[in-house]
């Protein structure tokens, strides 16, 4: 019987396979690096209700952290700040600004504005999945700053996710804290640098913030744990 079929057929269900498996491997290879924190997370920088700029507030007039985020140093969460905290300042101070009327609008009485009393509803930009533990206060309290987690926040006219906050790169700083321990007094300097070593070890050896890191990794005794049970409770 006569063959219907030209030679070059009996390669075509490897040539199918070869291409199968390379458009599968294609496929995970994407979704290993697009389906990321990395990817997915960092950068994310939403619109707020108002154009709050740490820029100003911190980096220029020298708010500390703590003034609007006043939790954050005792309790596992940080908080966002209250129209009152904003409201003690901004009733004196650039009260005409039309990017103020939505704070004007809740806290002016004289307005008669039908969201007076209502909170701000500020978009939250860091975020955890609901099964990871992370205490804010354990961190603070212990030498590690904001700018760790958050960048060089005090720089920012608009807020965004500088880092994925991925388990590896929690991962990361927990098997080598020594590169963000500072001394609990410069916990809130967010322009922490090697200049403020000095003042704080005469050791002649000691000369980076990771150097003193160390020391204060060996002090402290701090020792944390990359176990699953430590932030998957």
């Amino acid at each position: 019987m006569a063959n219907f079929f030209p030679r070059w057929t009996n390669f075509l269900p490897l040539k199918i396979a070869v291409c199968a498996g390379a458009v599968a491997g294609g496929a995970v290879l994407a979704f290993t690096y697009y389906a990321t924190p990395k990817t997915l997370d960092a950068g994310y920088q939403p619109s707020q209700p108002i154009p709050f700029s740490h820029k100003i507030h911190v980096d220029q007039l020298g708010l500390d952290c703590r003034y609007c985020h006043s939790f954050v140093d005792v309790s596992g969460h940080s908080n966002v700040p209250g129209n009152n905290t904003c409201w003690n300042c901004h009733q004196h101070v650039a009260k005409d600004s039309p990017k103020l009327q939505p704070l004007r609008n809740r806290m002016d009485p004289t307005l008669e504005h039908p969201d007076f009393g209502k909170p701000i509803e500020w978009v939250r930009i860091h975020k955890l999945a609901d099964y990871v533990y992370f205490n804010h206060s354990a961190h603070v309290n212990r030498g590690i700053s904001c700018q760790s987690c958050h960048g060089q926040i005090n720089h920012m006219e608009v807020v965004y996710q500088e880092n994925s906050l991925s388990m590896g790169w929690c991962l990361e700083c927990h098997r080598a804290p020594e590169k963000h321990l500072r001394p609990l007094e410069e916990v809130f300097n967010l322009n922490y640098s090697d200049a403020d070593v000095a003042k704080y070890s005469k050791d002649a050896g000691v000369k980076t913030t990771e150097d003193l890191g160390l020391k204060l990794k060996e002090h402290w005794q701090i020792s944390p744990k990359t176990s699953c049970a430590t932030c998957h409770h």
